[in-house]
């Protein structure tokens, strides 16, 4: 029986609705949310592309190895002072999630739990999902091109243990350990790999079944601080802040915030809670105060919060509406209001059913949907696109580097690899643009190697990788003149 236990509004609906977020597994979306979503894709290309932006940004800024630079991926545990793996998808999602909300504020990205469901032909690759847009934006996918991450998997490293500030020496306990594990590991790798194309490069997030995979990942680590970290006091990550929301980047002549990858390590600092199993439970939290633009949850003009979910939302628990706060709870079925639940004099909250959602269910028919309107934008490709070779196979060193430098570049007939050390192995390999393998040779009991080109190269731009035992040591563009 539905049921709705408070219906309280107190002039709430002459503001516009915008959201926070109740995220969810795919499979717990209704019809009509999946639609929103899928349109939502495709309207944040039409005019200043967001969904470009943010892959580009991913792709230009993906890894620079053991450098000053700073980068997104590959920092540990070399570079701690750099390591943002999780922070910085954590506010790419939340970047999206609000640029979506402002079309439809009952959007939420949702997750693929890829450990559990990896079938190719899932409703998740449906035409009217995910599945619309390989074709009309050429994403060049091939499911099940790689091994998806088992349950097992996902147990172990989530049983990582936690730990306090400094991090530990032992190399297997720790927040680090377990940040390191999941970005080098197949809960994180495995569906970049399965799922092929654009998904395993550097320019991933132009496939929207990133931001479900990668949401996915956000919902492990929520997960794993509040069961391995609560006891143990305040972590702090050594970087203090983040490439493109360090207070300078500016999109669609917005610029947007600065944010201390600390500072959300709590995802409930950008009001963010993840729903399982037909329940979402809101609590712990304070609704942002309506105007304060130094509130990250603001940080993209939210003005309320929206909380939107099908099926049981439970509300208390220290969940409070403070004078000047906004807050929209809707579900389909049921929203219980607990002990613990306040809404402060001066606050504008308002709780409801969606009797929109209802209605088709109430007359048993099928839920009734907008229909899609898709568009076929290519992207603008460049070579940078193009040299994806292994952007997902983090098998680097992380120990001490052996340094690798390459020279001329550019090259006319051969080029130089030197090495700092002798190796007692080492491979070198050169790709073409399409990936195919030009040049591979192994070496012994050396610190350097001349290549000389077979003059029948045509010019243009090559990848050459390095590797012993396995171990990739560099991986860098060259040109041939």
């Amino acid at each position: 029986m539905n049921r709705l236990f408070l219906l309280l509004a107190i002039f709430f609906f002459v503001y516009p609705i915008e959201g926070q977020s109740i995220r969810k597994n795919y499979t717990e979306m209704t019809n009509s949310e999946k639609t929103a979503l899928v349109n939502a894709f495709y309207s944040l290309r039409n005019g200043p592309d967001l969904v470009d932006d943010l892959a580009i940004f991913h792709r230009d800024f993906f890894s620079f190895g053991i450098s000053p630079n700073r980068d997104i991926h590959r920092n540990l545990m070399d570079e701690p002072e750099h390591q943002i793996f999780f922070a910085w998808h954590r506010m790419q999602i939340f970047e999206m999630e609000q640029a979506m909300q402002e079309i439809d504020p009952n959007i939420s990205i949702p997750y693929w739990d890829s450990s559990i469901d990896q079938s190719p032909t899932s409703s998740l690759w449906d035409q009217d999902f995910m599945g619309s847009f390989d074709a009309n934006w050429s994403l060049g996918r091939n499911l099940g091109s790689g091994n998806l991450p088992s349950p097992a998997q996902v147990t172990a490293l989530q049983s990582t243990p936690g730990s306090n500030w400094p991090p530990p020496t032992s190399g297997n306990i720790g927040y680090y350990v377990y940040a390191n594990n999941m970005e080098r590991g197949s809960v994180h790798v495995g569906a970049h790999v399965w799922v092929a194309g654009t998904m395993g490069g550097r320019s991933s997030p132009r496939d929207p079944v990133f931001y479900l995979h990668h949401g996915n990942v956000d919902r492990l680590w929520d997960e794993w601080e509040k069961a391995q970290l609560s006891n143990q006091g305040s972590f702090h990550m050594t970087s203090t802040t983040m490439l493109r929301y360090d207070g300078t980047y500016n999109f669609d002549g917005e610029t947007l915030p600065q944010v201390d990858p600390d500072v959300i390590a709590d995802n409930k600092v950008l009001g963010v809670f993840y729903a399982q199993n037909q329940l979402a439970e809101l609590s712990d939290y304070t609704v942002s105060i309506f105007g304060d633009g130094t509130d990250i949850r603001q940080a993209f003009n939210t003005h309320t919060e929206s909380f939107y979910y099908q099926y049981l939302i439970r509300v208390g628990n220290n969940f409070e509406v403070p004078e000047g706060a906004r807050c929209h709870i809707e579900s389909v079925n049921e929203i219980e209001l607990i002990p613990g639940f306040e809404a402060i004099a001066g606050s504008s909250f308002a709780a409801e059913i969606d009797q929109g959602a209802m209605a088709p269910l109430i007359l048993l028919k099928e839920e009734e949907t907008e229909d899609i309107v898709s568009n076929r934008i290519p992207f603008d490709l460049n070579d940078d696109d193009r040299f994806d070779v292994n952007a997902y196979d983090f098998k680097e060193n992380i120990g001490d580097k052996v340094k690798v430098t390459i020279f001329p570049n550019p090259f006319l007939h051969s080029i130089n690899v030197q090495l700092d050390t002798q190796l007692a192995n080492f491979k070198v390999t050169i790709f073409d643009v399409s990936g195919k393998i030009v040049y591979e040779n192994n070496f012994e009991g050396r610190d350097s190697v001349r290549i000389l080109e077979n003059h029948n190269w045509p010019p243009g731009i090559y990848v050459i990788e390095v590797s012993s035992n396995n171990q990739t040591l560099l991986v860098d563009k060259i040109i041939k003149q």
